[in-house]
């Protein structure tokens, strides 16, 4: 037997012993091949794309303008919720905790029209704060997350937390004295795709706050009612965390998933659209949708 075919044989042998005690296969793949696939899965979209990918096993990412600003829509409240925990973890006081009742206020947030849920509620009943985080994060209730970006100090505190645990791209802009002008621009509030994924990968790795408050927002992620497009494409079987956002001119998704051969995480936003329609055919929904089917028949099929 040559070199070669003794170097081919440990490599095979090494992939077994590998998978007989992990349970799980070694993965190899070219972030070139990858970056080119949706590179071309992106080329006639209408409007400007960022996505971020990292494979959690490998550290192999792809970048596509992902250190570029867009709209977050409904992911702002990924943010909102780790300054509510960070809060919940370091107040000075009993006054709030996890499972506190919460006496419910329509002016406790002043949102008008339908905010989801919420504003079905009436007012004087009571409600436990953990509903609140999970109306926020789960059916997105644009009331419940007023009301948690209130009880978390407001933006500019969860601004400084972001700022002070290095991220320097995401921010909170509505509600939030100074940030005007990127509110015209960005809506409630701006990120990157990168800074985005990284998020849900702290969360993930029991980074955020502590290892307590990580599993228990870990947890909330995973529970998702609006699971149409990204999520769509990964099977039932497999664990995701993921936040969606969608305003007329962007589409947005971040999706940790927790894949057999080794997790990943990715973050698609638009913005720019041109067309801002709200069925199922959107170009934005629908991108989603392939990002997220390429990339699991990438990794796992």
């Amino acid at each position: 037997m040559n070199l070669r075919s003794t170097g081919r044989l440990m490599t095979a042998v090494l992939g077994v012993l590998i998978f007989a005690c992990t349970g799980t296969r070694p993965v190899h793949y070219s972030s070139i091949e990858l970056e080119s696939k949706l590179n071309e899965l992106i080329k006639h979209f209408e409007g400007d794309v960022g996505i971020y990918v990292r494979h959690l096993v490998t550290e192999n990412e792809v970048a596509i303008r992902a250190d570029e600003l867009f709209p977050t829509a409904s992911m702002v409240k990924v943010p909102i919720m780790l300054k509510l925990f960070d809060r919940l973890e370091n107040a000075n006081d009993d006054t709030l905790r996890y499972h506190s009742l919460l006496t419910w206020h329509p002016d406790t947030v002043n949102y008008p029209g339908d905010g989801g849920i919420m504003s079905s509620y009436e007012t004087g009943n009571t409600i436990p704060l953990d509903k609140i985080v999970s109306l926020m994060i789960t059916y997105s209730d644009n009331h419940a997350s007023l009301w948690c970006q209130k009880l978390a100090g407001g933006g500019k505190a969860i601004n400084l937390w972001l700022q002070e645990n290095g991220f320097d791209s995401t921010r909170v802009n509505s509600r939030t004295p100074g940030r005007q002008d990127d509110w015209e621009i960005y809506g409630w509030g701006q990120t990157t795709p990168r800074e985005m994924a990284e998020l849900l990968v702290m969360i993930s790795q029991d980074r955020a706050v502590n290892p307590e408050a990580s599993r228990e927002m870990y947890r909330v992620l995973t529970k998702i009612y609006w699971d149409d497009e990204a999520l769509s494409a990964i099977p039932m079987t497999t664990q995701a965390a993921s936040k969606q956002g969608a305003v007329s001119a962007s589409r947005s998704e971040v999706v940790l998933v927790n894949a057999p051969h080794g997790d990943y995480v990715f973050c698609v936003i638009t913005k720019n659209q041109q067309d801002t329609s709200w069925d199922d055919n959107n170009p934005g929904f629908v991108l989603l949708r392939e990002v997220s089917e390429l990339l699991w028949d990438y990794f796992e099929g």
